[in-house]
């Protein structure tokens, strides 16, 4: 008898942080390795050590490249892992810009925090440096998707394509027979840029996404909503900003615009791109163009259509700019970021508007804004709110309720256990209900830091 112990370090009632241990017989994995976002008890969660062995941690096998679902990483190696850290060419692409990115902004923070005095802490440290990030990215491996990659005798994996981001998959994880299929982020059916997602098969053990798994996201009228969202803002002289997420939101945002602007839908309004980890993204679309649906000289095209900034001098020089503009700014849920800055200079003013475009997790200035804040945090004062505030939930990147359960409807076998992860408690508890009722299958949904054994014979 071999026994699997499962620790759920991460997205486990909660919607951030992905991180799953498995204990085998023959070697210890992780995976993804994410970073808690959104309510502060979570972000705290940053700073401890995981509560494993980290030095006895083989391998990292990573989804897709998302700082909830690798931002972890530089941590992980502080802890004493010396693996290797695996994902496809794209997903390691992203991953490295990620936590080059994130690093930075760490550093840039505690600077800031000690230069202005508004942290607890003195002095105040970042999460992980920049050479803490060089040195992680030192240990990355790509993998082809749809091929079996043995480890041991008795365990093998393989990515499978799942839309959401470029370079996302899901993972087939064989370990003595058995099949544990872990769903990272199941992208859409319908997406712009990316195909919609593959289906497993088989899944004797299914770790399966439940962000929206309370929600259908609404029939929007996307481009009608937009176009008159940015003439509204040109009447009133104002800037419309939207925060968003760098990978794959960005680029989505940028293809729905241009493509605004070629049907005559929009005037040639001002487009600023305000977001150095997006930009650097783009270059990953044009380094693996199999992994999407955009032809390259339309890309190209869209390009050079927007105004893309590359210094935090020209992010002044925009805010400055007396005309009617919109302005793209990392990051999707505002927890971090060059759009901080704007909506310092901007979010008291009546004739701003501001858009959010994705999921916005509990705890995040996002969802301060999606419910209704009259003030805001930002850099350690309070300003208040006189923006307009809208929302398109179509345009998130996560499957709904219906597509997960499409993504699930292949399955050949009865799995011996679905564990319900990456969600919020109402998302997670309304969507194991629907999966009895639909499937009857056993669902369970694991608490943060749970133990599971999994016994499975010779």
């Amino acid at each position: 008898m071999n026994t699997i112990k499962i620790h759920f370090l991460g997205a486990s009632g909660t919607v951030t942080g992905s991180k799953f241990y498995l204990e085998t017989p023959k070697l210890n994995l992780m995976i993804d390795c994410g970073m808690f976002q959104g309510l502060k008890e979570l972000r705290q969660q940053n700073w401890n050590p995981l509560p494993i062995d980290v030095s006895k941690i083989d391998l990292v096998l990573l989804t897709h490249g998302h700082l909830d679902h690798t931002g972890y990483l530089p941590r992980l190696l502080k802890e004493g892992f010396k693996g290797k850290i695996v994902g496809t060419a794209p997903t390691l692409a992203i991953t490295r810009i990620i936590l080059l990115d994130s690093a930075k902004i760490h550093e840039e923070e505690a600077e800031q925090a000690n230069k202005e005095g508004y942290s607890k802490h003195n002095p105040a440290l970042p999460l992980y440096t920049v050479k803490d990030a060089e040195r992680t990215i030192e240990l990355f491996q790509s993998k082809e998707k749809d091929q079996w990659i043995s480890i041991t005798e008795h365990i093998r994996y393989k990515f499978r394509y799942n839309g959401h981001i470029i370079g996302a998959t899901f993972i087939e994880l064989e370990i003595f027979g058995k099949l544990f299929v872990f769903s990272g982020d199941v992208g859409r059916l319908q997406d712009n840029l990316l195909k919609s997602p593959e289906r497993p098969k088989w899944a004797d053990y299914l770790f399966v996404e439940s962000t929206y798994g309370n929600k259908l996201h609404p029939e929007e009228d996307v481009e009608g909503i937009l176009s008159d969202l940015i003439k509204t803002t040109i009447r009133e002289r104002g800037n419309l900003i939207i925060p968003s997420f760098a990978v794959e939101r960005l680029q989505s945002l940028m293809y729905l615009l241009w493509n605004l602007y070629k049907k005559n839908k929009i005037p040639n309004i001002p487009i600023f791109i305000d977001s150095p980890m997006g930009n650097n993204v783009l270059s990953v679309f044009e380094q693996f163009p199999h992994w999407h649906k955009l032809p390259m000289n339309e890309y190209r095209a869209m390009c050079n259509h927007f105004n893309i900034i590359t210094s935090y001098g020209d992010t002044w020089k925009t805010i400055d700019d007396p005309r009617s503009k919109i302005v793209i700014a990392g990051s999707g849920m505002v927890t971090g970021g060059r759009v901080l800055t704007y909506l310092k200079q901007l979010i008291d003013l009546p004739s701003t508007a501001i858009l959010l475009v994705g999921f916005q997790a509990e705890g995040t200035r996002g969802r301060q804004l999606l419910e209704g804040a009259y003030e805001l945090k930002l850099f350690g004062k309070y300003y208040p709110i006189k923006a307009k505030i809208h929302h398109l939930e179509s345009l998130s990147a996560h499957a709904d309720q219906s597509e997960l359960l499409h993504w699930m409807e292949d399955i050949e076998n009865i799995p011996e256990t679905v564990f319900l992860i990456h969600g919020e408690s109402t998302s997670l508890d309304a969507f194991r209900v629907k999966i009895k009722d639909v499937h009857g299958w056993n669902v369970q949904i694991p608490k943060l830091n749970e133990i599971q054994e999994i016994f499975i014979s010779n």
